[in-house]
């Protein structure tokens, strides 16, 4: 079956445990949403996804479509269909996101078969307009001088042209207003269909209202521990995290 796997993963960093068994299944083909709050290893278990080194995996694996990711290279992981938007996006200086997009999107494809300039333009002309955005931005270096709104809709961006297999997005909805939230929710929505599959991981309800979410997953202190629809993120925002922690002990 077509599915991002997590299954039994512990991991820490320094000697300090910070993922303790975490479990979770993304069929291709839906948006899950992963909500927690501080520290609770949410960004962390995005990290290890995409393969930081600052974290140890001491047990369990990651499995998309049947293939350990965790036995791969960081760069491996993103041939193989794997996208991370980072909480944090860093700039590129030198680089512009066209020159940018068109090396990432080459890196994915067998050697002598480059994207031709007219069928990357088409990818980028149509990801722009998903975003709502001038097509002049695709010229300027890559998240250099971005305000917080628009490294955030670059993000989205590379994630419509790269069309990965799965995506996980660490707290997208970070730091924007009211327009900018409901702009890169667009952009998420267009990217959804059969044969793609997300993580969006998020501490507040209010993005599931554009992304609605197939399921919503809860984790605390490193493991996840509820799991439920929509409604479940609005009960969260309603009663918070102790709530959710009190149902579980019952």
């Amino acid at each position: 079956m077509s599915e991002l796997v997590i299954r039994n993963l512990h991991a820490h960093a320094n000697g300090e445990p910070i993922l303790r068994g975490v479990d979770l299944v993304v069929p291709k083909g839906q948006v899950h949403a992963l909500m927690g709050p501080n520290g609770s290893g949410k960004s962390t278990l995005a990290k290890i996804i995409a393969g930081d080194p600052s974290y140890t995996v001491t047990e369990g694996e990651v499995l998309l479509d049947g293939v350990n990711v965790l036995e791969m290279e960081p760069d491996e992981r993103a041939r193989a269909g794997l996208y991370l938007a980072f909480q944090y996006p860093v700039e590129v200086p030198g680089v512009s996101i066209a020159n940018f997009l068109r090396l990432a999107v080459n890196a994915r494809r067998p050697e002598g078969d480059e994207i031709s300039v007219l069928e990357l333009y088409r990818k980028i002309q149509q990801a722009v307009r998903a975003l709502n955005w001038d097509e002049s931005i695709i010229e300027r270096n890559l998240h250099e001088g971005f305000s917080g709104g628009e490294k955030k809709r670059s993000e989205i961006l590379q994630l419509l042209v790269l069309e990965p297999r799965y995506a996980i997005l660490d707290e997208t909805d970070s730091g924007l207003d009211v327009d900018a939230l409901k702009t890169v929710a667009a952009g998420v929505n267009a990217a959804r269909g059969p044969n793609f599959g997300a993580l969006v991981i998020t501490h507040y309800q209010r993005l599931l209202n554009y992304i609605i979410p197939d399921r919503v997953h809860v984790m605390i202190e490193g493991r996840v521990i509820a799991e439920g629809f929509k409604e479940l993120a609005v009960e969260l925002d309603q009663k918070g995290y102790d709530w959710v922690r009190e149902q579980v002990a019952a």
